[in-house]
């Protein structure tokens, strides 16, 4: 449903911002330009598909992407791919749209998003196909899984012959579809926002070749070179040594911070410093009969459990015995109870899910974001959402990545991906005020978007109304609120168009200056703030 039975049937030309393309029932790619404040101009056709699309029963919707300023992606739905030159676009003088690529590339997808790009003198067009494939192996589930094909088209010379040729495929299968996928400008790197993980599949080489990768770090596992116990007072540590081992070939240094313990002539064994201090002149180690060598560490402030025996190093294990679990259960009670309220009467009762409104719901499973990179297809980056609801994506910026806005208690931040800086690779470029709180309560919303200059955001419902909501502005007037006695300095206005018809909506756009609506049969504009 989110793939084909959401899908946007308008597409706005992020770099001629006054033009919307769709393709109508014909394969025919229709142009409609703003050509004066409020008129658009008559549907023109630009480009018309080569495949008679009536003689497929199973397609899916035709889908296009501006890559670039001179070039477009575009999809048939029956799994043909065409790569075109327009030359610039929004302009009949100017634009004609030539097939440079065309090719059969299996089962039917829809275009997610390509960019455009030139490495090494050569020109490259990367596109990412969306598909939902059926899944023989999947018994329990829902029988489907989702492909994510990124294919990069390049020019290439042959025997003085210029032309196009795909240069890479890689294939990366989830469970749920992406609420969010983008190339990134350069090409080497792609993000998604999902709530299933999504990983690369391999070739048989290389999947040959990570398996023995992984047998390989299997037998590098090893078991945990120390044990350690605690209680308020001490630190018990138990060592495995060798049956070679003697008592004159062990050394143990302690220090009020630190451990250092060396077994014959070799390397430390065990050396860092301690998570706290010890009475070190007390601190005392024996050889067991099991061949194991058990050291006592004295705490000097009692009380307090260790995280970590010694800073940094993880090769040790700790065990944790029954009385310590049932005194750390028994301090976390009072967070818990079998029943919704037990005691309404408290001064802090518990959180009553009752008293939560419905659109303040949040779905069990938590989406992550996650960036891949094309070289070594192994994920880099990952971050947890968790209760961040991913609300729609925008392009600000056609140079940039699309950007995504992400539902932050009951406003919605809208952040934008900034692929070539790795220490600020998410940056907060803006905020709507409760609009989090506020889409939540549409049930019948269908499609959301913004204003790439950020002056206000817009979603529409199914049928007929569409809700823009403009971002605060300085009040002309001297206005006060009675409840808390405050003068206010900024009001945001929310507006509701109604539709003059009664028709499905099937495509929404968002520009600086206006909102673009597609029903059946017509295509509404809404100016919503005047020109500069």
């Amino acid at each position: 449903m989110r793939a084909f039975g959401m899908y946007n049937y308008l597409h706005l030309d992020s770099w001629y911002q006054d033009n919307v393309y769709y393709v109508d029932q014909f394969g025919r790619v229709m142009n409609v330009s703003v050509t004066l404040d409020t008129a658009l101009q008559k549907p023109r056709e630009v480009f018309r598909l080569p495949t008679d699309l009536t003689a497929y029963d199973n397609r899916l919707c035709a889908s296009i992407h501006f890559s670039s300023s001179t070039w477009v992606t575009l999809s048939d739905g029956t799994g043909r791919l065409f790569l075109i030159k327009s030359g610039k676009r929004g302009n009949s003088a100017s634009e004609k749209w030539e097939i440079v690529f065309n090719e059969e590339l299996g089962s039917p997808f829809i275009i997610a998003h390509s960019v455009s790009f030139v490495k090494s003198d050569t020109h490259s067009v990367a596109v990412l196909l969306l598909r939902v494939e059926k899944d023989e192996l999947d018994t329990k589930g829902s029988g489907f899984h989702i492909t994510l094909e990124w294919v990069t088209i390049a020019e290439i010379s042959k025997e003085g012959d210029r032309r196009y040729e795909i240069f890479k495929r890689r294939v990366l299968q989830g469970k749920s579809v992406p609420h969010y996928a983008a190339i990134e400008p350069s090409g080497d790197g792609l993000m998604i926002v999902s709530y299933k993980p999504f990983k690369f599949v391999q070739d048989e080489d290389n999947k040959l070749e990570e398996e023995n990768d992984d047998a390989k770090a299997a037998n590098e596992k090893k078991d945990p070179l120390y044990y350690w116990q605690q209680t308020e007072d001490d630190v018990t540590v138990t060592v495995h040594i060798p049956q070679e081992i003697i008592k004159d070939d062990i050394k143990v240094r302690f220090s009020p911070d630190n451990i250092c313990v060396t077994l014959k002539d070799q390397p430390p064994l065990m050396e860092g410093k301690l998570y706290s201090s010890v009475d070190h002149e007390n601190c005392t180690w024996i050889i067991k009969d099991n061949k194991s060598l058990e050291i006592s560490l004295i705490k000097k402030s009692e009380g307090p459990r260790w995280p970590e025996l010694i800073i940094g190093d993880t090769r040790g294990e700790f065990i944790m015995d029954s009385s310590q679990c049932s005194e750390i259960a028994e301090s976390l009670m009072h967070l818990t109870s079998e029943v919704m309220n037990p005691n309404p009467e408290k001064e802090n009762p518990p959180c009553n899910a009752q008293e939560l409104e419905e659109c303040d719901a949040f779905l069990e499973d938590s989406a992550s974001l996650c960036r891949f990179d094309g070289d070594t297809l192994k994920v880099t980056h990952v971050i947890n959402l968790g209760s961040n609801q991913y609300l729609f994506s925008v392009v600000v910026d056609p140079r940039e990545m699309p950007s995504f806005c992400l539902r932050h208690d009951v406003d919605a931040l809208l952040w934008q991906p900034h692929s070539d800086q790795p220490e600020n690779m998410w940056e907060h470029i803006a905020t709507f005020n409760a609009l989090g709180y506020v889409q939540a309560s549409k049930q019948d919303k269908k499609f959301m978007a913004c204003a790439p200059d950020y002056s206000y955001a817009a979603l529409c419902e199914c049928l007929r109304r569409v809700f823009i909501y403009r971002q605060p502005t300085p009040l002309s007037t001297v206005l006060y609120n009675r409840k808390e006695g405050r003068q206010v300095g900024q009001v945001a206005k929310q507006l509701v168009a109604t539709l003059e018809a009664n028709d499905p909506i099937l495509g929404f756009q968002a520009t600086s200056e206006r909102l673009f609506v597609l029903t059946t049969k017509t295509l509404f504009l809404i100016k919503v703030n005047p020109g500069n």
